[in-house]
């Protein structure tokens, strides 16, 4: 666990106490962000409501939430160089709670973050458009580093989640390619890894193609409904 590894003494105090404190602090943290979390998850779910009801459709088919694992920090922390202290943590990493959208069509990614980030309490500190910009995988989504605050019986704190947006096929592809290309003791080719690329190429043209009906078949309509009336 962290806490274990995190064995670094405060001054005064014996190994016994030190990993005592630094195990309530860590858990303290996570709860904070699990907080965090949970307020931005809460946010889409009211959004959803709402352009549900403008639109007559929802425009998030799923929202999922994950919290780092200890071993993944600190991994993460490792990897970087940077010390294993809850300090550390907090000022350094961006994903340690992260929040999946997951969007019927690309349209509704950008419309949805859009409206996300108008929210005078969300403030965005980092944003990779990996949809206009796809990572040499393949891989497709929009992501958000953004601070919201929490409130706790005595103060408030600003706390930072990832957000992701992906459409279904984008969501698709990033599971099974992480499925494949993450197992244990497998080797990926270059022909295995241009296969992949492909069929994110060919997801992405799915999502065009499928927006395109949508927008189509909503416009003939409008324009019947406009002829009966």
């Amino acid at each position: 666990m962290l806490e274990t590894q995190m064995n670094i003494p405060f001054p005064g105090m014996d190994t016994k106490d030190s990993i005592r404190s630094l195990t309530t602090r860590y858990k303290e943290l996570m709860a904070y962000y699990r907080c965090a979390m949970m307020e931005v998850e809460t946010k889409f779910r009211v959004l959803s409501e709402n352009l549900s009801l403008e639109d007559d459709r929802n425009p998030i088919e799923a929202i999922k939430t994950r919290m780092k694992s200890p071993e993944s920090i600190a991994n993460k922390l490792r990897s970087r160089n940077l010390p294993l202290t809850i300090e550390s943590i907090e000022e350094n990493l961006n994903d340690v709670a992260g929040v999946r959208v997951i969007c019927g069509f690309p349209g509704d990614i950008y419309r949805l973050a859009e409206a996300f980030l108008r929210q005078d309490d969300v403030t965005l500190i980092e944003k990779k458009d990996y949809i206009e910009n796809p990572k040499r995988n393949g891989y497709r989504s929009l992501h958000l580093i953004v601070t919201v605050p929490i409130y706790l019986h005595d103060e408030k704190r600003l706390m930072r989640v990832e957000v992701q947006f992906r459409t279904i096929a984008m969501d698709w592809w990033a599971s099974l390619e992480h499925q494949i290309r993450y197992k244990k003791e497998v080797t990926v080719t270059k022909d295995d890894a241009r296969e992949l690329r492909d069929c994110a190429e060919q997801a992405a043209l799915l999502d065009y193609r499928m927006e395109q009906l949508y927008k189509n078949i909503q416009g003939e309509e409008i324009t019947q409904a406009g002829n009966e009336s």
